[in-house]
């Protein structure tokens, strides 16, 4: 009987150190949002409080950010039926994996992170000491992301372009993990979408908080008139015609409006609509889609009782996921009741005994790591050449156990013969074990 396939998961955080903006809106929140709802898809949506105290030390901003960010989700309609939504605080298996996982992970590769670099370079060059301001939090942020990650088994985490090296340092942890205790972390992906709209901000750069050029979210309609009224034009008065190009309100636009509405708001510009008109048409279209989350936010953020509601019990079907797991990855590194007998390091992912496939790995004479798939009569399915790191067989390893038959053509270069068909039954076999494991987690 073919086990029923586990749900693909997709883990996404969202720092609490600040207000969501338009930009966050259409870059993340709205995307997010919708793809919540797609079917065969388990979403975990975590608020990351632990993160923010790396960089904030203000504890009334951290809790208002928490407060609005979560409110700003569930107005924007993310729905905690059917999404796993939680606080990262609420789950203490997380900075415990996060230290199991501390002790395998290499000092030089935590020196390669680009948040930990730039803080070095910024002090280079004000000749500072090389460590001035660099707090222990922020050299192993990368460390508890790979908790926040492995925990739940992500296969798809969504990240802009300047995360992906923590998607693949949360993969060399993995790896190095799985290699000392067997194969229970599955290896996440990084997914990253290169359309993602970066949308300008008050002055016409990127809107960020770092240049201070945001338009909150859920501003109160007033305000939110106030600002887009003060958006950075050009000089061009009405009758003039304008470029859309490299506008600001035309781009802001776009974001929120269908092709029809796009083509007509290019056309006023190119007959010369006035700057002050072309806002207030801005203004008008983003209060069509907004207006009614509104409400719900500000009901949210005066009831902040029924958000901790939401968040405590997203905690405990987290939770429910995370237990269990936890203590079977305490198990594996020898973390166990002193009655309790060991089992086999690989168990959780394939019992030895049971007449399986396995895979083994070994050094040879050569100086050389080797990994060899062999079947439950002793007959070798998959042969690898040499790896000159142990780390980097172990990679190849848990990436074919976690991948199945479609890593493959991955690791055909390191293969010593084409996958068989026996080969590819067997690894397909480990797959639907693994995920099977996983689900009964």
């Amino acid at each position: 009987m073919t086990p029923t396939p586990k749900p693909l998961r997709v883990l996404t955080g969202i720092n609490t150190t600040g207000t969501p903006h338009l930009g966050n809106y259409v870059g993340s929140i709205r995307a997010a949002v919708r793809a919540s709802r797609q079917p065969g898809v388990q979403s975990f949506y975590f608020l990351a409080d632990l993160h923010a105290l790396i960089k904030c030390h203000e504890p009334a901003r951290i809790q208002r950010s928490t407060l609005e960010i979560a409110a700003s989700w569930l107005a924007a309609g993310l729905d905690p039926e059917h999404v796993i939504f939680y606080r990262q605080s609420d789950i203490p298996e997380i900075p415990e994996l996060c230290w199991l996982l501390t002790c395998v992970t290499g000092k030089g590769l935590l020196n390669r992170a680009h948040a930990y670099k730039a803080a070095i370079d910024k002090n280079a060059a004000t000749g500072t000491e090389p460590d001035d301001g660099v707090t222990a939090g922020l050299f192993m942020y990368p460390v508890l992301m790979a908790a926040d990650i492995l925990m739940f088994q992500a296969h798809k985490v969504p990240v802009g372009r300047d995360q992906v090296q923590h998607l693949e340092m949360a993969r060399d942890i993995a790896a190095s993990f799985n290699h000392l205790y067997g194969g229970h972390l599955v290896l996440p992906e990084a997914d990253v979408d290169d359309n993602v709209a970066l949308l300008p901000g008050l002055d016409g750069r990127k809107m960020s908080k770092s240049y201070d050029n945001t338009i909150a979210l859920f501003a109160p309609r007033a305000v939110m008139h106030k600002q887009i009224m003060g958006i950075v034009t050009d000089s061009r008065g009405p009758g003039e015609p304008k470029d859309t190009e490299g506008s600001a309100l035309y781009a802001i636009y776009r974001a929120f409006a269908d092709d029809d509405e796009s083509a007509r708001f290019a056309r006023a510009f190119a007959n010369g609509i006035s700057w002050a008109d072309a806002k207030q048409q801005l203004f008008e279209r983003i209060e069509q889609e907004l207006e009614p989350m509104r409400a719900r936010y500000e009901h949210f953020m005066q009831h902040p009782d029924e958000v901790e509601v939401v968040l405590k019990a997203g905690a405990d079907k987290a939770r429910a996921i995370a237990t269990p797991f936890l203590d079977t990855l305490r198990h594996a590194v020898g973390l166990r009741n002193l009655t309790q007998q060991a089992r086999p390091a690989r168990a959780a992912v394939h019992p030895d005994k049971s007449g399986l496939p396995n895979f083994k790995q070994y050094r040879e004479k050569d100086g050389l790591f080797y990994f060899k798939l062999v079947a439950s009569d002793g007959a070798v399915l998959l042969q690898s050449k040499g790896f000159t790191a142990p780390r980097a067989a172990g990679q190849a390893v848990a990436k074919l156990r976690t991948g199945g038959p479609t890593a493959l053509p991955e690791f055909a270069a390191v293969l010593q013969h084409p996958a068989s068909a026996s080969a590819k039954a067997a690894l397909a076999l480990l797959y639907a074990l693994q995920h099977a494991s996983g689900a009964a987690q």
